[in-house]
C-alpha cells in the first residue's frame, strides 16, 4: 500500500474495505436477521428465506437483485421502528461478527494502518450496524445505507441518501473524501465481488479479497493484487 506522493507531500489517504466476505466470513446480515427474529421483529418466514440467502452468500456471493430485494425488505420490517432497537440488536451482535474477521484482511487493515490510511468499512448494511463493528476493529470510519427517520427516532421506510451498493458506494465515499480531505488517486480499495468494481476503479489502487470469477479475471488482467482466503483456487 505504498504511496507514489511527492515526499514533504501532505496527502491524507484511506483504505476502503467491502464488508461481506472482505473483511468478514459471510453476511453481517444473517446474524441482524436472527437477532431480529428473537426478538420479534422479523417473522418466521423471513428468517429462513435470509437462512437460504446467507449459505448462498457464502459460497458465491450475492448477485445485484439479491441485494435490491435485501435493501427493501430491511427498510420495510424497520419501517416504525425505533432507531434505538436497532442499535440495541447491533451491539448484541457486533462481538460475534468481529471473531469472523478474516486473518488475510486483518493483515491488510495492519497494512493500511502502517501506511498511515485511515480504514474505511464500505457496505450495504445499516450504518448502524457497520458503524458499529469499524469501531469494534479499531478503525477510523464506516460508509453504509442510513434509513430515514422521523422525529421520533422511528424509521420512515425510506432511505437518507444512497443505497451503498455498487455506484451508491462510489457516490458515499467521495461525500467522506470531500469531509475529510481524503486523495481516491492515493487511497485504496479492497473487495471480493465485481459488484464494487466502480469503488475500485475510483481509488488508485484496487486490491481483490477473495475474489468471485469475474473480479479475479479483471484483476488478473489489470494486474491488481489479488489476496486468497482459505485455499487456494487453481
Amino acid at each position: 500500500m505504498a504511496s507514489d506522493a511527492a515526499p514533504g507531500r501532505d496527502v491524507r489517504r484511506a483504505a476502503f474495505f467491502d464488508l461481506d466476505r472482505t473483511l468478514i466470513r459471510g453476511s453481517a446480515n444473517y446474524p441482524l436477521a436472527v437477532a431480529a427474529f428473537r426478538r420479534g421483529h422479523v417473522p418466521w418466514r423471513d428468517l429462513v428465506a435470509d437462512t437460504v440467502n446467507a449459505i448462498s452468500f457464502h459460497r458465491k456471493g450475492s448477485t445485484d437483485a439479491q441485494s435490491v430485494a435485501l435493501r427493501e425488505r430491511i427498510l420495510a420490517a424497520v419501517a416504525g421502528t425505533k432507531q434505538a432497537d436497532l442499535v440495541h440488536l447491533a451491539d448484541e451482535i457486533v462481538p460475534g461478527i468481529v471473531r469472523r474477521l478474516i486473518p488475510q484482511s486483518a493483515a491488510l487493515l495492519a497494512e493500511a494502518r502502517a501506511a498511515a490510511m485511515d480504514r474505511i468499512v464500505v457496505s450495504a448494511s445499516p450504518i448502524e450496524l457497520v458503524g458499529r463493528i469499524a469501531a469494534a476493529l479499531g478503525l477510523e470510519g464506516a460508509v453504509a445505507t442510513r434509513s430515514e427517520l422521523d422525529d421520533d427516532g422511528r424509521y420512515t421506510g425510506r432511505l437518507m441518501g444512497e443505497f451503498c451498493y455498487h455506484h451508491g458506494k462510489v457516490i458515499e465515499i467521495e461525500k467522506l473524501a470531500a469531509e475529510r480531505g481524503y486523495n481516491l488517486a492515493e487511497s485504496v480499495a479492497c473487495s471480493d465481488s465485481v459488484s464494487d468494481l466502480p469503488m475500485l476503479e475510483r481509488v488508485g489502487t484496487a486490491i481483490a479479497v477473495n475474489p468471485d470469477r469475474e473480479l479475479r479475471r479483471l484483476a488478473t488482467e489489470r494486474g491488481w493484487r489479488i489476496v486468497d482466503v482459505g485455499r487456494k483456487r487453481h
